[in-house]
């Protein structure tokens, strides 16, 4: 239903044409009198009050995306009285009334189907054009046929935009939630995908030192109840889209799941010359490669190199991440490339092209979102795998 302001809105669209039946209004006021002046001036009243009100909410109600068939019946019934008042004003108006079928044509077309409403002004411009010829003294009526048929190719102009406003901003609205799920999913992944990874870990440590150290094993599974709170609060925020990450809580992270899965690490001790615009997809970034770390690689090493323009994650792993060949060695994207070295260098052949797993294809997606480049690689000339990325 229109809200009172847009009915206003659309009350004030509607009265703004009635100054074309000013000469209406003059032909009644002029007739010498009776009943048929009194009965047109009742008529033309009504007419205002019918088309003002249903003209003006048929245009919100369009754009409110009321289907056709929903508000056929009113229109219909709307029109009929619209034309049984316009005939009672003939008697005492002549052909001064015939501005009325302008109004009606432009109702038609606003609120009736599109074949329906191109019906009606057919007919009304034929009727109009049939009297004009017919009805001695109506002559001076000439033209009022065109009239009516613009009215209705005016009206229908209109309606035929507002429809595609009304489609471009749904398919503006269907982009915008489908990007918001693809976001809410990549964030899902990555705070799950790095949470579950660590807390697989650490239970298969704790596992492990029952037997051996039960104090080290009790302080295994402490370690795992806070983490499952923790990826438990960050799903709530990512639900709630209050969801962010810190660089210097990414690089603690990664400490603690790289000590948990036996990896050694060399990470920066501070990332304090990071720019504040950096951070979020750098933190991003070493979150996803750590987590590639500890679930695929086997590595036995790791190092995170950070500058105030990039990052880069190196590990000595035998195993791969989530990447597979493609027949075509398509690289999705404008901020990805795949190479045997994260040092710029040939890209690889179209028979060693790499489809990214879930979540680094979501980091891409976040390189693309601010124009940065990610590269992901086999290391040149050694054991392990290199995830870069690179910011203008």
């Amino acid at each position: 239903m229109a809200s009172p302001a847009s009915f206003r809105h659309g009350w004030i669209f509607a009265a703004m044409w009635l100054f074309y039946l000013t000469g209406t209004v003059r032909a009644l006021l002029d007739h010498p009198g009776g009943g048929w002046r009194d009965t047109g001036l009742v008529a033309i009243t009504l007419f205002v009050i019918v088309y003002v009100l249903l003209t003006g909410s048929l245009r919100e109600i369009r754009q409110g995306r009321a289907a056709a068939s929903r508000i056929g019946l009113p229109v219909r019934l709307g029109l009929v009285i619209m034309l049984g008042l316009a005939l009672l004003q003939v008697p005492a108006a002549g052909s001064h009334a015939l501005p009325c079928a302008v109004y009606i044509a432009a109702t038609a077309m606003i609120g009736l189907p599109q074949r329906e409403g191109l019906a009606v002004v057919a007919t009304l411009a034929v009727a109009v054009e049939s009297t004009v010829r017919l009805v001695p003294g109506w002559q001076d009526g000439d033209g009022a046929a065109l009239a009516v048929v613009l009215a209705g190719a005016a009206t229908w102009g209109l309606r035929t935009a507002v429809d595609r406003q009304n489609r471009l901003q749904d398919a503006t609205r269907e982009i915008a939630v489908a990007g918001e799920r693809t976001r809410i999913a990549a964030d899902l992944h990555d705070i799950l995908g790095h949470s579950l990874t660590v807390v697989a870990v650490k239970a298969e440590l704790a596992q492990r030192l029952l037997d051996v150290d039960l104090d080290r094993a009790r302080t295994e599974l402490a370690g795992l109840e806070a983490l499952a709170r923790d990826a438990l609060a960050d799903v709530r925020a990512t639900a709630l889209g209050v969801r962010g990450v810190s660089l210097p809580g990414e690089i603690a992270a990664a400490r603690a799941a790289l000590a948990a899965a036996d990896v050694a690490a060399d990470l920066p001790g501070s990332a304090d010359d990071v720019p504040t615009r950096n951070r979020e997809l750098f933190a991003w970034t070493i979150r996803e490669a750590v987590t590639n770390i500890v679930r695929h690689s086997r590595a036995r090493h790791a190092t995170i190199h950070l500058t105030p323009a990039s990052v880069e994650i190196v590990d000595d792993g035998t195993a791969l991440p989530p990447i597979r060949p493609t027949a075509d060695g398509v690289v999705p994207g404008p901020g990805l490339s795949a190479f045997d070295s994260v040092v710029p260098g040939p890209a690889q052949s179209a028979s060693d092209g790499v489809v990214l797993g879930q979540g680094l294809s979501g980091l891409h997606r976040r390189a693309d979102e601010v124009g940065a480049r990610l590269t992901v690689g086999r290391r040149h000339g050694k054991p392990g795998f290199a995830v870069r990325m690179e910011v203008p």
